[in-house]
């Protein structure tokens, strides 16, 4: 953040503190000279529970503690060593935990239940989120409950935007008992897609409603290069050949075996029929690390990004298996903060407005 911006946390932050002591029990008129005539004044502050009453019996006294002098410091020492932590890894390789690894894997769809009278269901599942144009979409539907359903459900694609039909299919039932299977094309322009699964329960219709999304088919995946060092990081070479040129956004999770590593991205402008992103994994994400036999990288996902503002942005995923490669020696990888004289700069005086106080 620049330097204004700090300024206005530091002001932020004294503003809050003031708060505080402006709102403390030990400020019992501070707000007299803002309050109506006809409204009583504050009552005395009472006493604190096991707080014995004076000699003179004054039970106005109070032994209620305001703020602490330092709390100003103490937030702002606190923002410092958050911040400090943050620009420990650079924007392009962070570390990555199991949880997180899980929720960063892209391309899911989450199955939306919709509750029937009683204990009953009416749930809609797909294979992915995102359909590349001219891909199968598979619906599975599932009913549960003592109503009464039909033999078959419609499914219909309708454009987000005007409730256009797209496509319809019906889905008829599977061999599992409430089980209802089907397929839609999804050759269809490119955009959000509203998914209506309709179904007769106890002879009246309901209707099931979830989005998805169909992306043009931005290119290929042409495998990896020959990943390499160069200073602190770990060089991945990726290459891709797109399907038009335009600037692309790369992200993957870097893995030893089971063990999630770190989350990389990369970007990167492509103007011809094959280009390359380098993916970077930076020492701090690896040296701390026990590394065992190959590496993998899992979950691509690139993004074209938008080429007006407006426009949508197009995602692809890379193959589901991912990449296996053998790395270089990482004997040289440091287990060192990433060099930013900018951030450092930010840092410094952030610990700077912490001391003074």
């Amino acid at each position: 953040m620049p330097y204004k911006a700090l300024l206005a946390v530091a002001a932020m932050v004294a503003g809050v503190s003031g708060t505080i002591w402006l709102l403390s029990a030990e400020n019992n008129g501070q707000f007299s000279a803002l309050m109506p005539d006809n409204e009583p004044k504050p009552l005395p502050a009472t006493r604190t529970r096991n707080t014995p009453l004076s000699a003179g019996g004054d039970s106005s006294r109070t032994t209620t503690q305001g703020p602490s002098d330092n709390a100003l410091g103490f937030m702002l020492a606190s923002v410092a060593d958050q911040y400090q932590q943050t620009i420990r890894y650079p924007d392009y390789s962070v570390p990555l935990s199991a949880a997180q690894a899980d929720a960063y894997q892209g391309n899911r769809y989450h199955p939306v239940d919709l509750p029937l009278e009683g204990d009953g269901q009416f749930t809609v599942s797909l294979d992915k989120f995102r359909f590349t144009r001219g891909e199968t979409i598979v619906v599975v539907a599932a009913l549960s409950g003592r109503q009464t359903f039909g033999n078959t459900l419609s499914a219909t694609l309708e454009t987000a935007s005007d409730q256009k039909p797209a496509a319809s299919t019906v889905l008829k039932a599977a061999e599992s008992a409430g089980y209802y299977e089907g397929t839609l094309s999804s050759d269809h322009e490119p955009g959000e897609y509203r998914l209506i699964v309709e179904a007769q329960v106890d002879g009246r219709p309901v209707r099931h409603a979830s989005s998805l999304t169909i992306e043009p088919h931005l290119g290929d995946f042409e495998g990896l290069g020959t990943p390499y060092i160069s200073g602190n990081d770990l060089v991945i070479p990726v290459d891709f050949s797109p399907e038009s040129s335009g600037y692309y956004a790369l992200s993957a999770q870097l893995y030893n075996g089971q063990q999630p590593l770190a989350q990389l991205q990369a970007e990167t402008s492509m103007g011809g029929s094959s280009g390359t992103f380098q993916l970077r994994a930076h020492g701090s994400v690896i040296a701390n690390h026990t590394i065992s036999g190959a590496l993998q990288l899992r979950h691509l996902q690139i993004r074209q990004l938008p080429a007006r503002p407006g426009d949508r942005t197009h995602y692809a995923f890379g193959p589901d298996e991912g990449y296996e490669f053998s790395p270089p020696d990482l004997d040289k990888l440091r287990d060192e903060p990433a060099v930013n004289p900018e951030s450092e700069q930010r840092a410094a005086l952030l610990q700077q407005l912490a001391d003074k106080f």
